[in-house]
């Protein structure tokens, strides 16, 4: 059984309590999460090689009961997508419901802090895991998807740049 993943710290000293368009965010889990909030730009590279790019956009859902995360892209090759993100306050934890064009579903764990943002599944015969790591203003998130098939050797599949627009 798959549990959600764990907090350390806040990204680059982000406090516990953030008002957001008018929103107050008090449960300290999902304050962490305003870091995201906006429009981005996204480019997906292999060994310098554009091969993918798009926006996504980051918002409030429910009161800030949960951000949501929609993605889309220029390339045939990518998917458009969405998620729904958002963490348990009394384990500290978070989970990614993710939800492609491609009709793929799939639950990741995510960690957040320390200016780090991972995402991570273990699935038998398909391990996936991405880390980025946020400037220190926080306008850019450079990271990498990388998968496995067994959860030991890992291969990348793309690096990958998130510049904030709004």
């Amino acid at each position: 059984m798959a549990t959600c993943g764990k907090l350390s710290g806040t990204p680059n000293g982000q406090g516990e309590a953030t008002m957001k368009d008018n929103l107050v965010i008090a449960n300290p889990v999902l304050a962490r999460l305003a870091i995201f909030v906006g429009e981005w730009r996204w480019v997906a590279t292999v060994q310098g090689q554009t091969i993918g790019q798009g926006s996504k956009v980051f918002a409030w859902l429910e009161g800030g009961a949960f951000l949501i995360e929609q993605t889309e892209s220029e390339s045939p090759d990518f998917p458009n997508s969405i998620a729904i993100i958002s963490g348990d306050d009394t384990l500290e934890s978070y989970c990614v419901l993710h939800s492609d064009s491609r009709s793929i579903s799939r639950i990741y764990q995510m960690s957040l802090g320390e200016g780090a943002w991972q995402q991570w599944r273990e699935a038998p015969g398909f391990w996936q895991r991405f880390t980025g790591k946020f400037s220190e203003d926080g306008k850019t998130i450079r990271g990498r998807w990388e998968s496995s098939s067994d959860g030991s050797q890992w291969e990348l599949d793309f690096d990958l740049i998130y510049t904030r627009t709004k």
